[in-house]
């Protein structure tokens, strides 16, 4: 088998890099790293300088490894702002680093892609090393792999990567009925404040259209880059994406999209995009034009909620951040990440930090406990016993 490094995800073809297994994740697909790319809201100018290591037999593509050579942290979600800093104290410098991720996407997913034809941890192995050779090669720092699933974490492990817990907010869809069947399942206080703030939408003569697939229209997603770029520059003061990725995304992935909107007075007035795959439904964009009470709340969780009843869809995940998210029926999960750091010194400092940080964890996810909205007993997330 021979590793072959690739500056786009062009260079390997949508049927082939498709076939791997983990791209049925729908941000691995390979229409959604295209769109990033061939709009250069990745690239050289954003500080995501695509590397990517495909694991090839002759002509046929074993696996693949989305790759990233990076000179700051933004976009990731995983945050590690103070490690650079930490570097800078010492006369050391953080970046470049190589990063493998989705672009401003903490969702988890895959990161090792393998075809299912293939030996699955030989093939594994063999991106690690491929990824560790890279990052000395380029003369980085350290190497990152974030959201990675729980399955993955044994390649890693045995790499002798560090491994990092955090959590995010999601909710299980327990075969509801209909969404009056999720409502029973929660505490009367969590259920009336839910029908408080539906009714209010229902006050303020909003009205909600649901559409998907075929049914997306060009304007449609024109009005939600809009709605995006208004939402990110009042929250961030500056927009990752831009209206060539939203129209790729539209042109190649709309069979993955649910689109919610909403109107008041016939304007549509606010939006969120959705990603459906498999079992799960990914929340991803939000924006409005002006404040409705409730709205946000409506159209990022209860009409979604709803869809991945309708539809059968056991998980939805609704982005990072949000504890009130919790009083929403969303509960906290565990997240991990995979981080070597070629300093030794460095190294073992980190690995303290992270294990003191993997119990401060623990800890915030027992406090959310006694704040959920389910009437029966909530269980804590097990952590993985092979991190």
């Amino acid at each position: 088998m021979q590793l072959r490094s690739d500056f786009n995800i062009g260079a390997v073809s949508p049927t082939q890099w498709n076939t791997l297994s983990g791209s049925e994740f729908p941000f691995s697909e390979h229409a959604f790293l295209a769109a990033l790319e061939e709009s250069s809201c990745v690239g050289e100018e954003s500080g995501w300088q695509p590397c990517h290591l495909t694991l090839w037999d002759n002509q046929k593509l074993q696996g693949g490894l989305c790759l990233y050579e990076k000179n700051n942290s933004y976009g990731e979600y995983i945050f590690d702002w103070g490690w650079a800093k930490a570097y800078e104290r010492h006369g050391l410098n953080y970046y470049p680093k190589l990063v493998s991720a989705i672009p401003f996407t903490p969702a988890t997913g895959p990161k090792l892609l393998v075809h299912p034809d293939t030996d699955k941890e030989n093939v594994r192995k063999k991106l690690l090393e491929g990824a560790l050779v890279s990052m000395r090669e380029r003369l980085c720092t350290s190497l990152h792999f974030l959201f990675i699933t729980a399955e993955e974490l044994p390649a890693f492990t045995a790499m002798g990567f560090l491994i990092r817990h955090s959590f995010q907010f999601h909710w299980k869809n327990n075969n509801y009925r209909d969404f009056a069947d999720f409502l029973t399942t929660l505490k009367g206080k969590r259920r009336k404040e839910i029908l408080r703030e539906r009714r209010q939408i229902e006050q303020q003569r909003i009205n909600v259209e649901v559409l998907e697939g075929e049914a997306i229209l060009p304007e449609h997603i024109q009005q939600m880059f809009l709605f995006y770029l208004s939402t990110t520059d009042k929250k961030w003061g500056q927009s990752y994406l831009s209206a060539d990725f939203f129209q790729r995304l539209y042109a190649t992935m709309r069979k993955r999209m649910v689109l919610i909107l909403a109107y008041a007075e016939g304007e549509c007035v606010a939006g969120t995009i959705n990603f459906k795959k498999g079992d799960c439904l990914y929340g991803r964009y939000w924006g409005c034009n002006r404040n409705y009470r409730s709205l946000h709340f409506e159209l990022c969780y209860y009409q979604p909620l709803e869809y991945a009843i309708r539809h059968g869809i056991n998980l939805f995940e609704a982005g990072a951040q949000g504890e009130h998210k919790i009083q929403r029926g969303f509960l906290p999960e565990l997240t991990y990440s995979a981080h070597w750091l070629e300093h030794p010194g460095f190294r073992n400092s980190v690995a303290k930090f992270l294990e003191d940080e993997k119990q401060a964890i623990s800890r915030g996810i027992e406090e959310f406990i006694p704040h959920s909205p389910y009437r029966e007993t909530v269980l804590l997330p097990v952590e993985d016993e092979r991190s």
